[in-house]
């Protein structure tokens, strides 16, 4: 290994490329962050000189260059960048902008400085010429618009070439304009180095162009590390940036995969890797506090998948790096890849809930269930060699221990635990769905256990799910679920549409004491219901009365007097006697759910009680649970 410190001249004169290999991520700085901390470094250091004194270089960093071997006479040297693109990318576009400006200031004589520092001589020389004239080469995220920025001669061209980034007056758009990287940063590096040479009163336009050339040129130092054959490029990059950088995780494994690749890296990159760069793995998840991209949960799904061992996601690389040296099946870069790719297939189905397979009708089923401590052992089934309908059977334990537990009102904090016990099960003894249904039942706890059916009976006719137990996504969830098995074969639409557009009605409204009377007719006032409601937590002995009114207040959240119904309907008729949204109900609503309701010449607590009887025996079948 070789380091040196080299002024961004030295970087750039000689004849050569700086690659950015293929799998690196795309260009990223941006103005607040690190553009304008660097003009204010070029200006100071032109400041200086202008004044007649000597400046002292300002440190950029470092940069990290692996040295490519040379195959024959023709060609530029080449050197991988391993670590320190966004730096050096971040200069070409400096360079660029300098020419410009020089240009527009007719002010040519040190243009071929800055020109060198920009692209190789003697393109005869050249292998290919396109790709070796530039002295840098991005990786192909950032490459078209690079070269269509870096190649116009002046600004006129960059706005012949990025219309959309313009108004017509011809300046960058401020508002409602996503501008390429590449031509944002010349234009920004161009409008602040012309507004300094141009400051009114200042010295004369070559005095002001030359400290510029100079401060750019000379007065930027950078330390090189140059890599020999036998220095591990892996260990530099992790640490220089495996501990607290801004990498995500995901960068480190993506390097850690291809550094190891050899000439098969193309081809492995375009197979294997390529779908890991669409934006479904870009997009950022939430869990809890945690915000991370798609891809960074699904890698330590996998890994939890394949090794049956929880990961914490704060240690991913530490934790996929154990998981592949750890299995000789995984020691090749293709080999990681195809574990990648075959869990890929399962979580993409997961996660969208998109074909016919078990593991995306489960995702269908959980999407409003925030059921990721699920996922691991999901995705470990679907992998796994069960046919479709045991991997079906798994899935509908799962889904039953949920809706159970929910229901019941016990706590889901234990569920990492849980899943990942049965996970260890599952990769331990590689059971069936009989096997897995009886786990699930054996556990025991207020933090584990699976409710019995008498328990689930007893929650499901008086607890109060909502509001309370349930949010209003999971309760459409089960709504929709109890609606398609209340359909029969007979029906015209045997798959109801999403409910998700409907409001949850309580059909007894929550707000009752205006239009509807106690079961011996007498209607009471809100403050009544109030008082009512104070008692029933207080005092040991209750009125018939305050009794009456303490018995209907628990059953309006209770499954019985839920229901769905279109948002028109149910805000023209909230809290109107149960005649009007009866007649609403019949004349809009064809959902099975409500059928029973448009029958019903009145509603009460024996009502309720008996329509949450009738929703039960649905749901005993959607949900079982098998004895241990």
């Amino acid at each position: 290994m070789d380091s040196r410190t080299y002024t961004v001249h030295q970087i750039y004169q000689d004849r050569r490329q700086y690659r950015v290999p293929f799998y690196q991520r795309a260009y990223v700085w941006n103005r607040e962050e690190q553009w304008e901390p660097l003009w204010v470094d070029i200006q100071e250091k032109a400041e200086i000189r202008l004044q007649g004194g000597k400046p002292v270089p300002h440190f950029m960093g470092a940069v990290v260059l692996e040295p490519q071997k040379k195959a024959g006479l023709l060609g530029v040297e080449r050197h991988h960048i391993i670590d320190g693109q966004q730096r050096l990318t971040t200069l070409q576009y400096v360079f660029k902008a300098l020419c410009l400006v020089l240009r527009e200031l007719d002010q040519k004589a040190l243009l071929p400085l800055v020109e060198n520092c920009l692209v190789n001589a003697n393109p005869e020389t050249m292998e290919d010429k396109e790709v070796e004239r530039f002295k840098l080469w991005p990786t192909f995220r950032d490459r078209e618009q690079y070269i269509k920025a870096m190649t116009a001669g002046d600004i006129d061209k960059l706005k012949e070439r990025f219309p959309d980034s313009f108004t017509r007056g011809g300046t960058l758009k401020k508002i409602g304009a996503d501008h390429p990287p590449a031509l944002e940063a010349i234009c920004y590096f161009r409008e602040v180095m012309l507004e300094w040479a141009r400051e009114p009163d200042a010295e004369p336009l070559p005095e002001r162009t030359s400290a510029l050339v100079s401060a750019v040129l000379t007065d930027l130092a950078i330390v090189c590390i140059s890599l020999g054959e036998e220095d591990d490029a892996q260990v530099i990059f992790e640490t220089l940036n495996g501990r607290g950088a801004e990498l995500h995780a995901t960068d480190l494994i993506r390097n850690f995969i291809f550094m190891r690749a050899g000439t098969d890296a193309d081809d492995l990159y375009a197979t294997l890797w390529s779908q890991f760069e669409a934006p479904l793995w870009a997009e950022q998840q939430k869990r809890g506090r945690l915000n991370r991209p798609r891809l960074e949960w699904f890698v330590q799904t996998a890994v939890q998948a394949q090794t049956g061992e929880e990961i914490d996601i704060g240690r991913l690389y530490a934790g996929y790096r154990r998981c592949v040296e750890g299995d000789a099946a995984l020691s090749s870069a293709g080999d990681q890849l195809k574990f990648l790719n075959r869990y890929a297939e399962h979580y993409r189905a997961l996660v969208t809930g998109t074909g016919s397979s078990p593991i995306a009708e489960f995702g269908r089923h959980m999407s409003a269930w925030d059921a990721s401590p699920t996922h691991p052992l999901a995705l470990r089934v679907a992998a796994g060699a069960l046919p479709a309908d045991e991997q079906a059977a798994v899935f509908e334990a799962i889904e039953s221990y949920l809706v159970r537990r929910a229901v019941c009102g016990l706590s889901r904090k234990n569920y990492n635990k849980v899943f990942a016990q049965q996970l260890k099960k599952l990769t331990d003894s590689g059971g069936d769905a009989k096997s897995f249904r009886r786990a699930l039942a054996e556990l025991s706890g207020e933090a584990s256990r699976w409710p019995t059916d008498d328990e689930f009976k007893k929650q499901w006719l008086s607890g109060a799910v909502f509001p309370g137990r349930l949010d209003a996504a999971k309760l459409r969830f089960m709504f929709h679920r109890l609606e398609v098995a209340m359909r029969s074969a007979k029906s015209e639409e045997r798959v109801v549409l999403s409910l998700d557009d409907l409001d949850i009605d309580h059909i007894l409204p929550q707000t009752w004491s205006t239009h509807w009377s106690l079961a011996d007719g007498s209607m009471v006032s809100a403050q009544e219901v109030g008082d009512a409601r104070l008692l029933s937590l207080t005092a040991t002995e209750l009125t018939d009365k305050a009794k009456a009114i303490a018995q209907r207040e628990a059953s309006v959240p209770t499954i019985g007097n839920l229901t769905m119904v279109h948002y028109g309907v149910n805000r023209s008729v909230q809290n109107k006697e149960f005649a009007v949204k009866r007649q609403a109900l019949f004349e809009h609503s064809n959902l099975q759910l409500n059928r029973t309701l448009t029958a019903t010449s009145l509603w009460n607590e024996a009502e309720i009680q008996k329509r949450a009887e009738m929703l039960f025996e649905h749901a005993l079948r959607l949900w079982p649970r098998s004895s241990a």
